[in-house]
């Protein structure tokens, strides 16, 4: 396997599938709250002040998203995964009924999102460049489509640093036995360049590379605590995130 829509394709089908897990791991009670102020706290201090223009780009089921919006900022998000797409569009359209604001939820390729040049003031992700086809292309075509003082603000961690191995994660991850072996074949990994990075800083030097200005990386501290004490989804071990921001 070695052309992009058969990787995305392969990649689509696997995180549709997880999509219901996914989200109830996301929305899950007993810390909602606290990763909601953590969160919120995070991104708020990487992006400009409420209301901006964001995009946010591999939005799963839309987390961050719906958080951005909540604090009121004009969210626009994509995913290629329909079943992740699903969930996000229901949940939009419910808070819309109740009047309250909502992303617009929209299909489209995190490495070439299909909007105007200079559209936003703020690109996020989350979760997304370890598992990104073609980083360098993705973050060249985001640097044009934010404003001149724009900013990208990437949340990712080194999930995999010692390499993934099939056999350890059949059947780890909560789903299917050997889906993520599945999806994640070598064919596959052959074509996400990140996603056995072993430092957090191969996504910064990507990110520096594709033009970005003033690039940092901040480890999130309060989520890697939270994470602590409650704990990280089947299959994962608790590891610190980072938050990479960069400027247009």
């Amino acid at each position: 396997m070695s052309t992009s829509p058969e990787v995305q394709a392969r990649l689509d089908e696997y995180w549709s599938g997880r999509a219901p897990e996914y989200d109830a791991y996301q929305q899950r009670p007993e810390r909602a709250a606290l990763d909601r102020a953590e969160w919120g706290a995070a991104f708020s201090a990487a992006l400009p002040p409420a209301p901006a223009d964001v995009l946010d780009v591999g939005t799963g089921s839309g987390y961050v998203a719906f958080l951005l919006a909540s604090l009121g900022h004009r969210v626009t998000a994509t995913d290629h995964a329909e079943g992740m797409l699903s969930i996000a569009r229901t949940r939009a359209e419910d808070l819309r009924r109740r009047g309250e604001l909502a992303p617009t939820i929209v299909a489209g390729d995190a490495v070439a999102p299909d909007f105007p040049e200079a559209s936003f003031d703020a690109i996020t992700s989350r979760y997304l460049l370890w598992t990104l086809r073609e980083p360098d292309a993705a973050l060249q075509d985001w640097r044009r489509l934010l404003r001149p003082g724009g900013v990208l603000i990437a949340v990712d961690s080194t999930w995999f640093p010692d390499g993934i191995d099939p056999a350890a994660t059949d059947g780890a991850h909560g789903d299917d036995e050997g889906a993520f072996a599945r999806a994640y074949h070598s064919g596959v990994r052959a074509a996400l360049p990140l996603a056995e990075a072993r430092s957090i800083d191969a996504a910064a030097d990507r990110v520096r590379a594709a033009g970005f200005r003033d690039v940092t990386v901040t480890p999130l501290e309060a989520i890697h605590a939270l994470d602590l004490e409650h704990g990280v989804a089947p299959g994962h071990e608790v590891q610190m995130q980072y938050l990479v921001r960069g400027r247009a």
